[in-house]
């Protein structure tokens, strides 16, 4: 691997830390905290997901795909319980493990080296690359983290202030920076 490749594999391994622990994990946060016990257990219908259970199944998918397969941790993903649950689980208990599970996803992948992105794996029956892995992991969080942020939409009935409606300005934190991809 060149420098140049090199200096893309760790900008992409820098990225995924952002997306998920900068970007994703706190909007997740915002929403539970606007959620009532109820609304986080909600569900729109019988075959539809409630914020409880895509926050256990991102804890899951993380866990296993980042934590146990790049990092070498044990496996023991359940993930047909993912679903399953009804609740009551606390607000506070459902952030304190996807807090836990995305910081120790955010070490395993701040010790990758470049390498570790072409090594093949088999995860849930896939196989797949580190590469592969790391952007499935990030691309998925950021998938159920919308469908969070429009249940939350739903509940709570009104904009959370996330994004800008075209031709609105933009709404940046003072001192904050946009990421660099």
């Amino acid at each position: 691997m060149n420098r140049s490749e090199r200096a893309l594999a760790e900008r992409l391994l820098a990225h995924a830390r952002h997306s998920l622990k900068e970007h994703d994990l706190p909007r997740i946060a915002r929403c539970l905290a606007m959620l009532s016990s109820q609304d986080i257990w909600w569900r729109p219908h019988a075959t539809s997901n409630s914020v409880g259970n895509l926050i256990l199944h991102l804890n899951g998918n993380v866990r296993q795909w980042i934590v146990a397969r790049l990092g070498g941790a044990p496996d023991r993903r359940e993930r047909d319980k993912e679903f399953a649950a009804c609740g009551p689980l606390p607000r506070r208990k459902l952030l304190a493990q996807l807090t836990t599970t995305v910081s120790a996803a955010c070490r395993v992948i701040s010790h990758l080296a470049p390498a570790d992105l072409t090594r093949p794996r088999t995860i849930q029956g896939y196989h797949v690359t580190g590469l592969e892995a790391l952007v499935h992991v990030t691309e998925h969080f950021a998938y159920h983290t919308g469908q969070i942020i429009l249940i939350t939409k739903m509940r709570r009935r009104k904009d959370l202030g996330f994004t800008r409606l075209p031709g609105e300005k933009p709404r940046r934190k003072r001192g904050a920076r946009l990421p660099t991809i």
